[in-house]
């Protein structure tokens, strides 16, 4: 009872706090407050140094900057009208969820000091010194940490602890410029309650998951080897986890069944080309070689039809973070954390606006030209920037893309000029500058042309049909600003219907199924975008916290599944499936963005997360020694008394652990197609898998031992 009195008394004291009328949908109308017509002493609250910096000298040009130090963090003063404002900065996050409890479940926690809840925190311990001095100078508060979720929750646990809510005004701005942070401190507003319900809510989320899941995890080892292992799940890891485990799956188990088809090469006014086979399925090698033998007789094939098409491309919406990402991943091959740091990077110096957004529209009164105009002084944009000013004749009406987000615009450059950034800063500013010049860009275009040809008297009853297409660019239109998605040309000849072009040469090829394509960190992100788990501030983060815990590892460039992440997620996948699936990480986002519009309470979402996992635990509880014994094994801390004769996991069946046995199985069904398409027995069956890249490794192995099998 002790327990649930504690989290019940924290609970009372923050409703004290919220305003009656905070699970009500807000009004459009919102009253907003100038800096300048409040009293008495004035704390700003900044999310990081470099933003209390340029907060502090946009706000001074009503006074003189005064500037110190405390144990090396700096803050500000700005004496005006009888006002002192003071402007201090966090550093993040400074405060974390904390139990004293031990075991599972937990549902008892504290808000606390950073540097009390994590030992790689203490660098916090001097920020919340500071903050808690001035906190108690001031009398007024304003929460200026970024407009999301993340930025809302830092600075009202700060002026929570140490001041008074009550009192607490929010500046809202989308770049550190002084011109939008000025405007944003003349309409202040009051504290966005709802914003903040929604990100203490997600951290409570992620906490009781997290802490729940990884300690049963953790003691399910435990209890049948003695070893304390660090362990993790959650709400979002996990699901994301288990689509790359199902991605390496069918990687491993994949058997590449053999296709046919006949190309041929034709000559064309005196040129060469050779045509894309757009027939009939060949399903059996003997069917292409009788085609190969029929168009080496005919000599010819006939142009049944021929169009021209000219396409339109329009230029590309502005960037959200996710569509950098991937822009930078495809061009440079960054991961999405390392953009997105780079990207928060250039934001704090006040070159582009803020990144974590996912809105693909521009804000309707930004001063595009204001913004071109000083752009424009940068060598490398000069000229780009007159002929866009040509091209459009100053009227500037930027592409939009659909997506939109109640906090922030789309990203653009401000217009600072940038000085002293690294190679890798400069590649994604350039890659914002083009991308934003792009948007008011005409579209380009192009004119694509498509060739038809096919036997003439066709016996075999087949629909024989060849094709040979081009392209060539009209107008460059927005290429020309953003070339990284400028297609090829390629320039074929004009034909008439009837044209007999003569065959040079005729090949049977065969080429094999393709396996899934291995998945990178991109692609993971973007699965998680395209299925709504995790926000565009932590998806990149989660995913790099895989490889952290040694459940993903990097070859190459592409992601693999360690046998630690395999064994995680059969686990969960058998005593925690909700925990897998994406339903339920994708209704708790919901929830959050309910509260977030004032129609649901975090409360009540918490208490149906805790009643969830109460069910769970029960049910894991149940089978904890036999989890912890496949952990262990997995670990590497135990050895089964029956182990694959291929690898160190268990046995499942016939010597095998159930991967190996799963590609045996493969191995047989997949035989009787083959043999079907190229005839062979099966001992060269199984040698021409071997050969073959494509092959799954588990499939490989067991090839290896596949005598004393069978």
């Amino acid at each position: 009872m002790k327990r649930y009195h504690r989290v019940s008394k924290a609970i009372t004291e923050y409703l004290a706090l919220k305003p009656k009328t905070m699970v009500k949908r807000e009004v459009s109308r919102v009253e907003t407050y100038s800096l300048w017509r409040l009293t008495g002493n004035i704390l700003v609250v900044a999310e990081k140094p470099k933003a209390a910096r340029r907060i502090a000298q946009a706000l001074s040009y009503k006074a003189r900057l005064r500037v110190y130090r405390e144990n090396g963090v700096p803050y500000y003063l700005i004496p005006v009208n009888g006002l002192k404002i003071y402007v201090a900065p966090a550093a993040g996050h400074l405060f974390g969820l904390k139990t004293v409890d031990r075991g599972y479940p937990v549902f008892s926690y504290e808000w606390k000091p950073l540097y009390l809840v994590e030992k790689k925190a203490g660098y916090t311990k001097k920020f919340l010194k500071l903050l808690e001095k001035l906190c108690r100078i001031a009398s007024v508060y304003v929460n200026a940490c970024d407009y999301d979720i993340e930025g809302s929750v830092i600075g009202y646990l700060v002026i929570k602890h140490y001041g008074d809510p009550r009192r607490c005004y929010r500046a809202k701005f989308s770049s550190l410029t002084p011109q939008e942070l000025k405007r944003s401190f003349e309409k202040l507003t009051s504290l966005d309650w709802n914003m903040v319900e929604a990100g203490l809510c997600r951290h409570e989320l992620d906490w009781i998951w997290g802490i729940n899941v990884s300690r049963a995890l953790m003691d399910a080892v435990y209890s049948v080897s003695g070893r304390r292992i660090v362990l993790s799940a959650g709400r979002v890891q996990t699901p994301t986890l288990k689509h790359v485990v199902d991605n390496e799956v069918s990687r491993n188990l994949f058997i590449p069944i053999p296709q046919y088809t006949v190309s041929v090469t034709v000559e064309i006014e005196g040129s060469t080309y050779t045509l894309e086979y757009k027939g009939e399925t060949i399903k059996t090698k003997w069917e292409a070689e009788k085609i190969a033998r029929y168009l080496k007789q005919r000599g010819y094939l006939k142009v049944v039809d021929y169009r021209e098409e000219k396409l339109i491309y329009k230029p590309p919406p502005p960037f959200n973070l996710g569509d950098l990402q991937e822009e930078a991943a495809r061009i440079y091959h960054y991961s999405p954390y390392k953009t997105q740091s780079i990207a928060e990077q250039l934001y704090l110096n006040a070159y582009i606006s803020y990144p974590r957004t996912n809105s693909q529209k521009l804000p309707k009164d930004l001063d595009y030209k204001g913004i071109l105009d000083k752009l424009a002084t940068i060598h490398v944009y000069n000229e780009l920037i007159k002929t866009l000013y040509r091209e459009t004749r100053g009227v500037l009406k930027p592409v939009e893309g659909p997506k939109t987000d109640p906090a922030h615009p789309a990203i653009y450059p401000t217009g600072i000029k940038p000085t002293g950034l690294k190679s890798y800063e400069q590649k994604i500013y350039d890659l914002i500058v083009r991308r934003f010049l792009a948007v008011f860009a005409p579209p380009a275009r192009v004119l694509r042309n498509h060739i038809v040809f096919k036997p003439d008297g066709d016996n075999l009853g087949l629909k024989l049909l060849y094709t040979l297409s081009g392209q060539r660019i009209l107008y460059d239109g927005w290429f020309k600003y953003y070339p990284f998605h400028k297609p090829e040309e390629r320039i074929v000849p004009k034909l008439y219907i009837g044209y007999k072009a003569s065959i040079l040469d005729v090949c049977v090829n065969k080429h094999y199924t393709k396996p899934p394509e291995r998945i990178s960190r991109i692609k993971i992100l973007r699965w998680m975008e395209g299925v709504d788990i995790g926000t565009e501030a932590t998806r990149a983060r989660i995913i790099e916290l895989l490889y952290k815990r040694k459940y993903l590892v990097s070859t190459s460039g592409r992601t693999t599944t360690t046998d630690l992440g395999l064994a995680i997620i059969e686990v969960l996948d058998e005593f925690f499936k909700e925990l897998t699936q994406v339903d339920l990480t994708r209704k708790f986002e919901e929830y959050m963005k309910k509260i977030r519009e004032g129609i649901v309470t975090r409360e009540r979402v918490v208490e149906e997360a805790r009643n969830t996992l109460i069910s769970l635990l029960e049910k894991f509880n149940k089978y904890k020694d036999d989890i912890g014994l496949k952990l262990s094994w997995r670990l590497g801390i135990l050895t089964p008394d029956n182990k694959c004769m291929l690898c160190n996991r268990e046995v499942y069946r016939n010597k095998l652990c159930r991967y190996h046995y799963m590609a045996l199985e493969r191995v047989r069904e997949a035989y009787s197609e083959w043999k079907v398409r190229e005839g062979v027995s099966w001992n060269s069956y199984l040698r021409e898998l071997v050969k073959l890249r494509s092959t799954g490794k588990w499939v490989r192995e067991v090839i290896g031992v596949i005598d004393h099998l069978l």
